[in-house]
């Protein structure tokens, strides 16, 4: 996956790089600019077994800026925002390897560097058996319950 491009950032920024479990870097660029997640719409993403992207709707593109083009065949954590915890994203795959649904808030990277808020469900898609992939669904949440994911992600 490539870095981010310091030309497509709108605003300062702070350079971080990330390191993700499967071992690569990414070179991000962050903002404090918050693009609000819109009442009524909901983001949904399907990924392969590995979290690379299979699919997105309209409403993943326009909130994180970037085309579908550039999203599929990426793997999911293009989206991955350093203020978001390593441990929280252990949390959602351990329950996702023992086949259950996982809910949590997070925080999303936008292509421009800004951040926005979404209240997630992931769940495994099985087939005859099989692990296929995985579907996720988004929707806006509530800004005390934001609010406390921040003070929470600070702790760990």
């Amino acid at each position: 996956m490539k870095d981010m491009n310091p030309d497509d950032i709108i605003g300062e920024y702070k350079e971080t790089t990330l390191k993700f479990t499967d071992g690569s870097e990414r070179i991000v660029y962050t903002t404090e600019i918050e693009t609000p997640m819109p009442s009524g719409r909901l983001i949904v993403s399907r990924t392969d077994p590995k979290g690379i992207i299979t699919h997105v709707n309209q409403s993943f593109v326009d909130m994180c800026g970037y085309s579908e083009e550039e999203l599929i065949n990426t793997p999911h954590h293009i989206l991955r925002h350093p203020d978001m915890p390593a441990v929280a994203f252990k949390g959602l795959w351990d329950t996702l390897a023992e086949g259950g649904k996982w809910h949590g808030y997070v925080k999303n990277l936008r292509k421009d560097g800004g951040y926005y808020w979404v209240f997630a469900t992931v769940i495994p898609n099985i087939r005859d058996g099989k692990l296929m992939g995985y579907s996720s669904i988004r929707r806006k949440p509530s800004r005390q319950k934001v609010e406390e994911a921040e003070a929470l992600y600070k702790t760990l």
